[in-house]
This record gives C-alpha cells, sequence and structure tokens, in this order.
C-alpha cells in the first residue's frame, strides 16, 4: 500500500470519527434539550398550581370575613326583630286590639301576599271579623315577615360580596 492510499485512509477514518462525534454530541444536545423542556414544563405547572393555590387561599379567607360579616348583620336583624316584636304591647295596647276589628278580607289578603298567590274570592264575607285575630297578632305576623325580609336581604348581600371577592378568570 502506497502512503497515499495509507494517507487517504487516515483522512477518512478521521472523518468518519469527526462525523461519528458530532453525531453523538448532537444527541448529548439534544438529550439536554429533552430535558431542559421536562423541567421548565414541570417548572410551569408548579407555578400554575402555586398561584392557584395562592388564589384559593386568598378566597377561603375572603368567604371567611364574607360570611363572618354576613352572619353578624342576620344577627343583627334577628335581635332587632325580636325587640320590635317585644315592644308590640307597648304600642298595641289591649284596648287597640279591642278597638280594632281585623276583618277577614285583610287576614285572606294577607295571607296570599304572603304565599304569592292569587285570594280566594269565594271565601266568604271580607267585612267579617277574623276569629281570633287580633290588631297585635297582625302586627307581631308583619314584624316577622318584616324580620325574614331583612334576614333575606343580608343573605343576597353577603352573596354579592362573596361572588365579588371571587378571583376572576380574565387575565389582569
Amino acid at each position: 500500500m502506497s502512503a497515499r492510499a495509507i494517507l487517504a485512509l487516515l483522512i477518512v477514518a478521521l472523518i468518519a470519527a469527526i462525523g461519528f462525534g458530532a453525531a453523538y454530541q448532537q444527541s448529548r444536545i439534544a438529550a439536554a434539550q429533552r430535558a431542559t423542556d421536562a423541567a421548565e414544563a414541570r417548572y410551569a405547572v408548579a407555578t400554575v398550581e402555586r398561584d392557584t393555590a395562592r388564589v384559593e387561599r386568598d378566597a377561603a379567607r375572603a368567604n371567611i370575613r364574607i360570611v363572618t360579616r354576613y352572619v353578624d348583620r342576620v344577627q343583627t336583624v334577628h335581635v332587632t326583630g325580636a325587640t320590635i316584636t317585644k315592644e308590640i304591647p307597648v304600642y298595641v295596647t289591649a284596648k287597640a286590639d279591642a278597638a280594632c276589628v281585623v276583618p277577614a278580607g285583610f287576614v285572606r289578603i294577607h295571607d296570599a301576599a304572603a304565599a304569592n298567590a292569587a285570594p280566594d274570592a269565594a271565601a266568604g264575607d271580607p267585612d267579617a271579623p277574623a276569629a281570633g285575630v287580633t290588631l297585635s297578632a297582625v302586627a307581631d305576623t308583619v314584624t316577622g315577615n318584616y324580620t325574614t325580609c331583612h334576614a333575606i336581604r343580608e343573605q343576597v348581600i353577603g352573596l354579592q360580596e362573596y361572588v365579588n371577592a371571587l378571583p376572576s378568570s380574565e387575565p389582569p
């Protein structure tokens, strides 16, 4: 074999070694890139989980404050209603009960309004006295109805505050 042939073989072997080395290095770079991409994906998932946990934590804290305010306001409504009910005999005396006949028609229309239903037209004489219904009983019923109405109002306000405190799904 001539020196040229040996030189040519050495050059071909060198080129092949460089090619194999380059291919090996490229596979290492690709593996490192895949590992980097996987790490970045895990980081992105962890970041989203962290942010979600923070939002949930903040919502839970806001929820506790809203529920506490709601319970306090409803408690106040019930206490006020009980105080008013206790005062009925002071403001609607036995003399007023005796002087005021509550007609059956008033009782029917009040009950129909409370039930959100049309009154029964064939129920009898609307001017007849309602048996056992006094003016103080009407005051007690109306006080109870308004207390319930105010409690429901506070519940709706509390729900609105809760909904408004929820984190927005829109991007900032």
